[in-house]
């Protein structure tokens, strides 16, 4: 089964994720367990977690359904000592905050090498961050998201996520989501059948499909290649509606968290049933 959703509000607390989740139809979805853009953050309270499971229940979704988003402010290739140690803190407590919600997986991005380490430095400084993060945690899985290529991020190639990926020492905790807009802006055509096979089988010969845990559907206003991460509306970018047709049908796409992060949430409910229509 297709798992649909979108990465909504956890406004007032993180219980009332679920239930946003709910109202727009959603069979999966993503949220931030604390504010994205700042350091430090409230504990979570064992109410909040009590209530955040209940609303999961009430909602009908199972938490290998849900996938959480760590810090924007998190950088795991970090070139110099004081970031990158300030970011592995900070990604441990993203990973904690999963256990403590009973969430068995985070996503994130990889990190940037800010220009002042090269590029294989800072994907090993990547692994090296799973490797101590996942000590210090149990039962989540650090799920690496591709990239745009915006910038000097990382993960913007599938050799880049098969790297880190390498230097991971526990595999069984280490996945992949893929998101739509930045494999596209990245270079990785799939506006067509044809080009989706040669896209997704690229990504099974150099990642491996076991490997993939989530996904994030979003459609792209840049076009092939350029790099830029800005997602649309289904359907209304420059990706169009047959990659999501494809990954509707393909049974690789299975059982997996599958996340709208387009533009118009008002539209959201919408979407997720133009996907489901979608299935032949």
């Amino acid at each position: 089964m297709k798992r649909i959703g979108a990465h909504v509000s956890a406004s007032g607390g993180v219980e009332n994720a679920p239930l946003n989740a709910q109202k727009i139809g959603a069979k999966a979805f993503a949220l931030f367990t604390k504010n994205q853009r700042q350091w430090k953050s409230k504990a979570l309270t064992d109410e909040g977690i009590a209530a955040f499971k209940a609303n999961l229940a009430v909602a009908g979704i199972a938490p290998e359904y849900v996938l959480p988003h760590d810090s924007y402010l998190i950088n795991l290739g970090h070139p110099e000592v004081e970031g990158l140690t300030k970011s592995r803190d900070a990604f441990i407590h993203e990973l904690q905050r999963c256990m403590q919600l009973g969430l068995p997986l985070l996503n994130f991005h990889p990190g940037s090498h800010l220009r002042k380490i090269d590029e294989e430095e800072s994907l090993r400084r990547v692994s090296e961050s799973i490797n101590i993060a996942l000590e210090e945690s149990e039962g989540v899985t650090a799920v690496i998201e591709n990239t745009a290529g915006q910038g000097s991020n990382l993960g913007y190639t599938f050799e880049h996520l098969a790297t880190i990926i390498e230097g991971v020492e526990d595999k069984s905790r280490v996945g992949i989501c893929f998101d739509t807009c930045h494999a596209f802006t990245s270079g990785y055509d799939m506006r067509t059948i044809e080009t989706c096979d040669e896209t997704f089988a690229e990504f099974e010969r150099i990642v491996g499909f076991q490997y993939l845990c989530g996904m994030h559907l979003n459609d792209s206003k840049p076009d092939l290649g350029a790099k830029v991460d800005r997602h649309h509306s289904l359907g209304e970018g420059k990706l169009g509606w047959t990659v999501f047709e494809y990954i509707m049908n393909d049974d690789r796409f299975e059982e997996i968290p599958m996340v709208l992060e387009t533009i118009d949430d008002t539209i959201w409910a919408q979407e997720i049933e133009q996907l489901y229509a979608l299935v032949k």
